[in-house]
């Protein structure tokens, strides 16, 4: 008998009839088994074991009749694109709006992969300026962006906390203790200022958005370079930035 184990291309093949099921699904609600094979040219035992694997994660349920439909994970997975998608579009205008009042770099920012990430952005016509680029990771335990793993569940944000924090300049926080403390500070007073814990010359001000349900799903922030930027023009990005999340989140349904 051969058995010999399946290689990566088995392997992606079977990713992408799975996904092709899963789609097949959602176009047509109540589908049946043989339909399914049908539509895809495939086997039904392969479809079978296919629909039982995404029926286990919840992406479809089986009905009494035998017919298959989107199940809640699916659900979940599609209001959290919509709301994504939906929260890019809502931001840009504004990001825009702040970053003209400011007369800095503003972005977007959301926690991808355990990392924040750059999901829009807005640069002001100046020479000397932030440069952000859509797609660009930080580390969620140093600079501003701390504002996204500070209102996490303290055992998900303990997690997220690696046990050796890096060091990127001489104000990095590398003492789980202390950024811990910090980050209770961030969720009590509703933003976070960082002086140089990313780049020795960036001040960067960050403050959270709320979803529909009341969760943090991304982050505003203004970046400005250090020798520039006073006291005064701070407490002017928070206030710019506060309205900015209360119109964001008031868009999304908060």
């Amino acid at each position: 008998m051969d058995k010999r184990q399946p290689s990566k291309t088995d392997t992606v093949q079977s990713v992408d009839v799975c996904i092709d099921v899963l789609l097949n699904v959602a176009k047509n609600p109540d589908i049946r088994l043989t339909e399914v094979a049908q539509n895809l040219g495939e086997t039904k035992p392969r479809i079978l074991r296919m629909l039982r694997t995404l029926e286990r994660r919840g992406l479809v349920r089986k009905s009494d009749t035998g017919t298959y439909r989107l199940g809640t994970t699916a659900i979940i997975l599609g209001t959290a694109a919509s709301t994504q998608v939906d929260l890019v579009r809502i931001a840009n205008p504004i990001l825009e709006e702040v970053g003209q009042k400011a007369n800095e770099t503003t972005q977007l920012r959301i926690i991808d992969n355990g990392e924040s990430l750059c999901i829009a952005k807005f640069e002001p016509m100046r020479d000397l300026r932030v440069q952000a680029m859509i797609g660009r990771r930080r580390p969620l335990t140093a600079g501003s962006y701390k504002v996204l793993l500070a209102y996490l569940h303290p055992q998900v944000q303990l997690q997220m906390i690696p046990e050796t924090l890096p060091r990127l300049t001489k104000r990095t926080i590398t003492d789980r203790g202390k950024l811990v403390a910090e980050l209770d500070k961030i969720r009590r007073q509703g933003f976070c200022v960082s002086y140089g814990e990313v780049s020795e010359q960036l001040v960067s001000v960050s403050v959270p958005v709320l979803a529909f349900d009341g969760s943090v799903i991304a982050a505003v922030n203004v970046g400005a370079p250090a020798f520039r930027t006073q006291k005064s023009d701070v407490d002017r990005f928070i206030v710019l930035l506060k309205e900015a999340s209360s119109k964001i989140s008031a868009r999304l349904g908060w």
